[in-house]
C-alpha cells in the first residue's frame, strides 16, 4: 500500500498520508462549518483513491506520457458504492470536481467534457483486476471496511456519478461539500505532514485589544465602537485612525483588503509586530497575486500557508475576493472561508473604470453569507455610498469627521504648472534646502525619461526610480532603499530617514504603498482619488507641531487626447485638473464635493451581468462548475503577464517558488505576445537582457529579436 503514491518529486507523498491528511483537514472545517464531519471524512478518503490506477502510478515516475486524458478523480468515483448509500450525492459533488469544472473546463478534461470524448470509462477502469485490489486494501486500512468488488460494479458507480452530475450541471447555484474538499485538499497538499499542527491553530478569534489605544492626533481613537449594528462605513482623512478603528469594530476572524501588493505587505509586517505581544500564536497572512515570502520573527512565513482557510487574519485585495463574484475556480472553497467573518475593505479609493462596481458586488454577497463588512475611505462618491447603505439597510454604523476636525488635516497647497520644465527651479530650490522631492508620472516610459534626466542634471543628489517594471526582487530592494530603515526597524540615513535632499521619481504605485512622507511633489494629473492618495506622500508626518502647515504640490495638466492620457480616461482627468484649486490649500472638508463632480455617476450593470450572484440573491452558475480566471481579467482590463530576462532562464528553470517570482517583471501580453516562454513556474515570457538595467527597470522598446544574445540562441 505505501508504494502507492499521491504526489511526485520533489515530496513523493504516499496516497495514504495525502488521503489521511486531507482527512484531517475535511473534518477540521466540517467541524467549525457545523457540517457532518463522517461525511467528510468518507469524502476525503474517496476523493483521490483513484490515484491506485497504474496508468496513474507510472506517470509519477516516468517522464514518457500517454496521450490519452486520465483523470485521477474519476477513477476514483468507481469505489463509491464502498460508501453508504445516503451519503452518494455529496461524495459525487466532493470528488468529481475538486480538480475541475465537470463541464466547459478550460482544457476539456471535465468529467462530462470527457463523457462526449473518447472511451474514457474503458481507459479509466483499466485492469481492474490488477490495480483495484491495492485500493480496496488501503480503504479497509483507512478504516472504510469494504470487499473487493466486480468491475460490472465499477462501471456502475460511474454511471451513477456521470448521471447525477448531468442533472446537478443543469441546476443553479454551488456546492458546499465541493468547497469543503478543495479546501480540505489545498490544505493537505500544501502543508503535508504540517497537516494537523497547522490545523490546531486554524479558525482562532484574533485578540485586538491592540487597537483600543488613543491619541489626541487621531481623532477616530477618540470615538466610540460600541453599536449593535452590525456593519460600519467610515469617512475620514488619512491618517485619522480609519485602521485602528475598523478593527476595533471586528468580532470574529478578519479579512482585510487593501487595494496594492506594495500597502499589503506593509501592513502584514505592521499587524504582525503589533499584535504579536497579545497573539503569540497568531495564523496572520498576506496574499496578493504575487504573495513573497514575508519576513517574520526573524524567519520566512510559509509561502504555502497564504492562500489556505481558516486564518485569523487573512490581508489581500478587493480583486481576490471578486473571484466569488464570477464563480472563479475555488470559489467555493473562499464562499466556506468567509462565511460570517469580519470583512475590511479598506482605502476603497479606486472608482475609475469597473471596480467601483465590484465593491457594490463584493458587498452584496458578503451581506448575503453573514458577513460584517466594515469600510474606510479617505472619499467615496456618494452615489457609490448610497447603493451600499441601500444593500446593507439599517445595519450600519456611520462615522464622518467634523468640519472642524477635517480642518485639522489640511496639509498640502496646489499649484498649477504648465509642463514639468516649469518645475525645475523649484527642484533646484528644494536640493539647496535639503528637502526631498517626490515626482510621479502615470507611464513607466515618462518617469524613465524624467529619472535619466535628472541624473544628469543633479548627479551629486540620491535618486530612486520606482515603477512596476521592475524584477520584483529589486523592487522590493528599492522600496527598502526608499524607506531607509534595516530589518530592525533602524535608520540607515537613505531617503526617507535621510536629512539630506533626495529625489524619488515614481509612477502611481506610490499612491498606497509605503509609510513616506516628502517635502514637495510634482505630479501628472491623475483621476481626483488618485490625486488626493498621492498627495498623501507629502508633509504626512503629522505631530502637534505641523498642524495648520503646508507643504507645496504641483499639477502638471493633463493632455488633450485620449491615447495620451492612458491608462486613465482622458475627460476624468480634465474634470479632476479643473477642480483643483491653484495657488492654494485643498480644503479636506471640500473633496467630498470635488469626488461628486469628477464622478457624477457610476455604471454597475456591467458587472451585474458578468457575476453569478445577483443583486437579488440569486445564483446563476451551474453546479460543479466554474468559470476561467479571464472573466475578470476581460472586466478589469488587465493583460498583466510576467517575463524573465534570458540571462535569468536557466536560475528560473532550476530554482524554487520564492526565487522565480523575484525574477519575473510584470508586462503587458501585447508586449511579448510574439516571444518564447520558459516551461517552469509561471511560464514567463522570455525577454532579451538589453531591455533590462537594475536603476531603470524594463524597457520595452527595447524588446525585440535583434536585441537577444546570440550566445544563448545557440545554446
Amino acid at each position: 500500500m505505501n508504494r502507492l503514491l499521491a504526489k511526485s518529486a520533489p515530496e513523493w507523498t504516499s496516497l495514504k498520508n495525502h488521503l489521511l491528511h486531507v482527512s484531517y483537514a475535511a473534518k477540521s472545517f466540517a467541524s467549525y462549518l457545523n457540517m457532518d464531519e463522517e461525511l467528510a471524512y468518507n469524502g476525503a478518503i474517496l476523493h483521490d483513491i483513484g490515484k491506485s490506477h497504474t496508468e496513474f502510478q507510472k506517470r509519477l515516475t516516468s517522464s514518457s506520457r500517454n496521450s490519452k486524458v486520465l483523470r485521477h478523480e474519476i477513477s476514483s468515483l468507481l469505489f463509491l458504492s464502498v460508501f453508504p448509500v445516503e451519503q452518494k450525492s455529496q461524495l459525487i459533488e466532493m470528488v468529481a470536481g475538486h480538480h475541475k469544472s465537470i463541464k466547459n473546463d478550460a482544457g476539456d478534461k471535465g468529467l462530462l467534457d470527457l463523457e462526449d470524448g473518447y472511451d474514457y470509462e474503458d481507459y479509466h477502469i483499466g485492469k481492474w483486476k490488477e490495480w483495484s485490489p491495492a485500493a480496496f486494501e488501503l480503504l479497509n486500512d483507512l478504516g472504510i471496511s469494504c470487499e473487493p468488488f466486480s468491475e460490472d460494479v465499477a462501471r456502475e458507480n460511474l454511471s451513477i456519478a456521470v448521471n447525477y452530475c448531468q442533472k446537478k450541471s443543469k441546476e443553479r447555484g454551488y456546492s458546499e461539500w465541493r468547497g469543503l474538499l478543495m479546501g480540505a485538499d489545498h490544505y493537505a497538499s500544501a502543508l503535508i505532514d504540517e497537516t494537523q499542527n497547522k490545523l490546531e491553530k486554524a479558525f482562532k478569534v484574533p485578540n485586538l485589544t491592540f487597537f483600543n489605544r488613543t491619541h489626541k492626533l487621531y481623532p477616530l481613537s477618540l470615538k466610540d465602537t460600541n453599536s449593535p449594528k452590525k456593519h460600519t462605513i467610515v469617512v475620514a482623512s488619512t491618517g485619522a485612525g480609519k485602521t485602528d478603528f475598523l478593527f476595533k469594530r471586528t468580532k470574529g476572524r478578519v479579512f482585510y483588503t487593501l487595494p496594492f501588493q506594495a500597502s499589503i505587505n506593509a501592513m502584514f509586517k505592521r499587524l504582525a509586530q503589533d499584535l504579536e505581544p497579545t497573539n503569540p500564536d497568531l495564523d496572520i497572512r498576506v496574499l496578493h497575486s504575487a504573495s513573497m515570502v514575508v519576513k517574520r520573527k526573524g524567519a520566512e512565513e510559509e509561502t504555502a500557508l497564504q492562500s489556505l482557510f481558516g486564518s485569523s487574519i487573512k490581508i489581500l485585495t478587493p480583486h481576490q475576493l471578486a473571484s466569488i463574484a464570477f464563480g472563479m475556480r475555488g470559489f467555493e472553497a473562499l464562499i466556506l472561508d468567509l462565511k460570517g467573518c469580519d470583512i475590511i475593505l479598506d482605502e476603497i479609493h479606486t472608482y475609475t473604470g469597473v471596480s467601483q462596481a465590484i465593491v457594490l458586488k463584493l458587498v452584496q454577497i458578503l451581506n448575503q453569507l453573514d458577513c460584517g463588512i466594515h469600510i474606510g475611505t479617505a472619499t467615496m462618491p456618494t452615489e457609490l455610498y448610497a447603493k451600499i447603505l441601500e444593500v446593507l439597510g439599517d445595519d450600519v454604523l456611520e462615522i464622518k469627521l467634523s468640519d472642524e476636525e477635517m480642518d485639522q488635516f489640511d496639509r498640502h497647497e496646489i499649484h498649477k504648472i504648465k509642463s514639468f520644465n516649469d518645475a525645475t527651479e523649484r527642484i533646484d530650490q528644494a536640493i539647496v534646502k535639503n528637502e526631498k522631492t517626490l515626482i510621479v508620472f502615470n507611464r513607466v516610459a515618462r518617469a524613465q525619461e524624467a529619472y535619466l534626466s535628472l541624473k544628469n542634471e543633479y548627479p551629486d543628489v540620491p535618486i530612486l526610480l520606482l515603477h512596476s517594471r521592475f524584477k520584483r526582487g529589486d523592487r522590493n530592494e528599492k522600496e527598502k532603499v526608499l524607506m531607509g530603515l534595516d530589518e530592525e526597524g533602524k535608520s540607515l540615513e537613505e531617503f526617507n530617514t535621510s536629512s539630506k535632499a533626495c529625489i524619488v521619481v515614481s509612477t502611481q504605485i506610490v499612491e498606497v504603498s509605503l509609510d513616506i512622507s516628502f517635502d514637495l511633489m510634482i505630479t501628472e494629473t491623475a483621476p481626483i482619488d488618485a490625486l488626493i492618495q498621492r498627495f498623501g506622500r507629502v508633509n504626512r508626518k503629522r505631530t502637534a507641531a505641523t498642524i495648520g502647515k503646508t507643504k507645496p504640490v504641483y499639477v502638471i495638466p493633463p493632455p488633450e487626447n485620449k491615447n495620451d492620457a492612458l491608462p486613465y480616461d482622458v475627460e476624468v482627468l480634465k474634470r479632476s485638473f479643473e477642480i483643483l484649486p491653484d495657488k492654494q490649500v485643498l480644503k479636506e472638508r471640500e473633496l467630498q464635493t470635488k469626488i461628486d463632480y469628477v464622478f457624477p455617476s457610476i455604471d454597475f450593470l456591467n458587472i451585474e451581468e458578468h457575476a453569478v450572484f445577483k443583486a437579488d440573491g440569486k445564483i446563476s452558475i451551474d453546479q460543479l462548475t466554474h468559470r476561467s480566471k479571464s472573466i475578470l481579467f476581460e472586466l478589469l482590463e488587465i493583460d498583466s503577464v510576467s517575463c524573465i530576462c534570458e540571462g535569468d532562464l536557466d536560475e528560473y528553470e532550476n530554482s524554487y517558488f520564492e526565487r522565480r517570482l523575484e525574477l519575473e517583471i510584470p508586462i503587458r501580453y501585447y508586449a511579448v505576445r510574439n516571444l518564447n516562454q520558459a516551461q517552469k513556474g509561471n511560464k514567463p515570457f522570455v525577454i532579451p537582457d538589453k531591455a533590462y538595467e537594475y536603476h531603470s527597470g524594463l524597457d520595452v522598446r527595447k524588446i525585440s529579436e535583434n536585441n537577444f544574445d546570440v550566445n544563448n540562441q545557440l545554446l
